[in-house]
C-alpha cells in the first residue's frame, strides 16, 4: 500500500498509535511508545520491503539506541540501550518503523508475561488469561491489532507458546540462523533464536528474508537457502511424512482440549496427502529437564551479574524477582562440570532426535499440552516467596536443586513441547489451528529437520489456506 501510494506511512504510524490508544489499557501488551515515529515516518525512508511499516521490538532482547530496555527487570528501570543491536538494525533497513516497545517477563525466564515492574500481559481472546511468554506483548499486540507484526525470541518456546496463547504464527528458526550481535554471542548457550510473530505465513517469511543471516563474529551458521523464504509461500510442500504425538515431552499429562487440537490437525494434514504416523519422541524427559534447567540456570547467573554491571551496581536479592534470583543462586553453586554434563546430555539427545529425523519429515504435536493458563498460575505462591527468601543466605546446591526441579514442575506440565527444538536447535512453529469450546486459540507445533524452513513454510502456506485463520478476531 505504501508503495502504491494508497497510504503513507504517517497514516500507518498513526493507526498504529490509535490502536495503542484503544486497546493498550486493557491488554497491557506495550510498555514504551516511541513517539518518534512520527518523525520517522515523515522520512526519508528505507527502499526495503517494508517501508513504512509500523512494527513493535521485544523489550528484552530488542535493544534499540536511545530507548528504555528494562528486560522486564526493576533492576534496568532507568537503563537505555546505547546502540541498535545487529538485528534492530536489520529492521530498520527494512523500513520498518518502531512504534513501541513490548511487555515480557523479567529476563525472559517465564511461559508467561507478568513481571512486577509492568505487570501482567493479558490475553486479546479473553483478558483473565495468559499471552504466554516471553514473548507475550508482541503476541497480544499482534492479535489485538495494534502492528501486523512484532519481534520476538525463543529460548524454550517464547516465540510459539504465545503464538499458541493468541492465535497466531509464530516460526521459530533454527539456530544460527538470526544475527545476534554486537553484544550477544549465542543466547542461552544456543537455546534462544529471535524472529517474529505474525498473523499471517507470509508476513513471517518476508522478515524472515529481510533479516536472517551471519553477522560479524557469529560463532557458527545455518544452511542458506535455497531461494527466498518468501517464495516457499504458496509452493507445494510434496507429500510428507510426518511424525504425531499427542503425549507430552517434557511433562506427564496433556489436556484433553490440545489431545483434541492434535487428532484434528492430523486429520487435516492426512486430507492434504501427508502421512500422518503416531510415534513418540525417544527422549529421557527426567535427564532433558535437568539439563535444560542446567544451562538456564548457569546463563541466567551470568545474565544476573551482566544486567548488574550495566547499572554498576553490585547484584542484589532485591533488585530482581524472587524466582529470578532464586535461579541466579542455583547458577553460582553449579560447576563447571555440572553444566558441561548438561551440555553432553543436550548434544547426545540431539544425535538421538537427528536419527528420528531420518524417518520422518517433521514432528508434530500440540504446541502446549495445555490451553492457555489463567493468570497467576505461574505464580510464584506465598509460602514459597518465604522460602526462597530464607535461601538467600546460601543452601547447599542438592538442596538448590531440587527446589528448582519441584518449582519447574508445574511450568514444565504447561509448556512440556516446545523446548526439545530449543535444545536440538530445529526451526519450529506453531500453527493456529483449533480453538477450543472457550474460544481459546490452541496452537499446533510443527519442527522439521536443521536448516528446513523452507519445508515448514511451505506446510504452513498450505495449512493457512485450507483452514485460513485471519478471519478470526479476538474480543480485543
Amino acid at each position: 500500500m505504501v508503495r502504491d501510494r494508497d497510504v503513507s506511512p504517517s497514516e500507518l504510524v498513526e493507526a498504529a498509535f490509535l490502536r495503542i490508544d484503544q486497546v493498550n489499557d486493557r491488554v497491557n501488551a506495550v510498555v514504551f511508545r516511541f513517539d518518534e515515529a512520527r518523525q520517522t515516518a515523515a522520512g526519508p525512508l528505507p527502499v526495503g520491503s517494508f517501508c513504512g511499516v509500523p512494527f513493535l521490538v521485544k523489550n528484552l532482547d530488542g535493544a534499540v539506541a536511545g530507548k528504555p530496555l528494562t528486560m522486564g527487570s526493576r533492576a534496568l528501570r532507568d537503563y537505555v540501550s546505547p546502540c541498535d543491536s545487529e538485528l534492530i538494525s536489520r529492521y530498520r533497513r527494512a523500513g520498518l518503523i518502531f512504534v513501541g516497545a513490548t511487555n515480557s517477563p523479567e529476563l525472559g525466564l517465564m511461559p508467561t508475561t507478568e513481571p512486577e515492574l509492568h505487570g501482567p500481559t493479558r490475553n486479546p481472546w479473553n483478558l483473565a488469561y495468559s499471552a504466554g511468554g516471553s514473548s507475550g506483548g508482541a503476541a497480544a499486540a499482534v492479535a489485538a491489532g495494534i502492528v501486523p507484526a512484532a519481534h520476538g525470541g525463543d529460548g524454550g518456546g517464547s516465540i510459539r507458546i504465545p503464538a499458541s496463547c493468541c492465535g497466531l504464527f509464530g516460526l521459530k528458526p533454527s539456530r544460527g540462523r538470526m544475527p545476534l550481535g554486537p553484544n550477544m554471542s549465542d543466547g542461552w548457550s544456543g537455546l534462544a533464536v529471535p524472529h517474529v510473530i505474525t498473523r499471517s505465513v507470509r508476513d513471517s517469511a518476508a522478515l524472515l528474508d529481510a533479516t536472517h543471516g551471519p553477522d560479524l563474529g557469529a560463532p557458527y551458521v545455518a544452511p542458506a537457502p535455497e531461494r527466498p523464504y518468501l517464495e516457499e509461500v504458496g509452493r507445494s510442500p510434496g507429500k510428507l511424512r510426518i511424525a504425531f504425538t499427542s503425549h507430552s515431552l517434557l511433562g506427564e499429562y496433556t489436556h484433553p482440549d490440545c489431545i483434541e487440537a492434535g487428532e484434528n490437525a492430523a486429520e487435516l494434514l492426512s486430507s492434504l496427502g501427508h502421512v500422518v504416523d503416531e510415534a513418540k519422541v525417544p527422549i529421557l524427559p527426567e535427564e532433558l529437564r535437568l539439563a535444560f534447567l542446567t544451562v538456564v540456570s548457569a546463563c541466567t547467573a551470568a545474565t544476573v551479574a551482566n544486567v548488574a554491571a550495566m547499572v554498576k551496581r553490585a547484584p542484589r536479592s532485591d533488585m530482581f524477582e524472587p524466582s529470578t534470583w532464586f535461579l541466579r543462586q542455583v547458577g553460582c553453586a553449579l560447576s563447571a562440570a555440572d553444566y558441561e554434563v548438561a551440555r553432553v546430555t543436550l548434544g547426545r539427545m540431539t544425535r538421538t532426535i537427528g536419527e528420528y529425523f531420518t524417518k520422518y519429515d517433521l514432528a508434530m504435536t500440540p504446541t502446549m499440552a495445555y490451553p492457555p493458563a489463567r493468570l497467576g498460575e505461574f505464580a510464584v505462591k506465598p509460602a514459597e516467596r518465604v522460602g526462597l527468601a530464607v535461601l538467600r543466605a546460601g543452601a547447599p546446591k542438592t538442596i538448590l536443586r531440587r527446589i528448582m526441579l519441584e518449582m519447574a514442575g508445574r511450568i514444565f506440565e504447561k509448556t512440556a513441547n516446545t523446548m526439545l527444538f530449543n535444545m536440538t536447535g530445529q526451526p519450529a512453529m506453531s500453527v493456529p489451528l483449533f480453538w477450543n469450546g472457550e474460544k481459546l486459540p490452541i496452537g499446533i507445533q510443527l519442527a522439521a529437520r536443521y536448516g528446513e524452513e523452507a519445508t515448514l513454510l511451505q506446510l504452513a502456506s498450505q495449512l493457512e489456506q485450507a483452514r485460513p485463520w485471519m478471519h478470526r478476531q479476538p474480543p480485543v
